[in-house]
């Protein structure tokens, strides 16, 4: 059996991004180098104060991470400033490193905020996993009003 003091504590940053492809391969190679404990953090929108969305993102992504790791991923809401959420689940756990979950640089308010950064600041490694963009364009959804063909 592992020796679960030698594991490391990773707390996951993400939200729209918590169970991508580019995420859920980061956590599987993370787990495929030694024993690790997983929790996903999901910073609260601020349209969304009964929190009932990142319960749902939570849900939905926690068992894909679940596999990814090869075993138990918890699970936090935090609030809103995903800075603040971060820096008060890394003042109540034990974590080792952090990885922050993004879309695309172009579309990142995180990145925007230089979130990696300002959490690189308070001490502990930090690994960005940015979600991939669409090789190609997107289909518009058609009008209500137009007929169907």
């Amino acid at each position: 059996m592992p020796d679960d003091a030698a594991a490391c504590n990773v707390l996951i940053v993400a939200n729209r991004t918590a169970a991508t492809p580019a995420l859920l391969a980061e956590v599987g190679r993370r787990a495929s180098e030694g024993v690790c404990r997983f929790t996903l953090l999901v910073p609260r929108p601020y349209w969304d104060a009964d929190t009932e969305e990142s319960a749902i993102t939570l849900e939905l992504a926690i068992p894909l991470l679940e596999d990814a790791a090869g075993g138990r991923v918890e699970g936090l809401v935090g609030s809103e400033d995903p800075f603040l959420a971060a820096s008060a689940a890394l003042e109540a756990g034990s974590y080792d490193e952090v990885i922050i979950s993004t879309l695309p640089a172009r579309v990142s308010h995180w990145l925007h905020l230089d979130l990696p950064a300002r959490l690189q600041r308070l001490g502990l490694p930090v690994t960005v996993v940015t979600a991939k963009k669409a090789d190609r364009p997107l289909a518009r959804a058609r009008s209500d009003n137009r007929p169907d063909l």
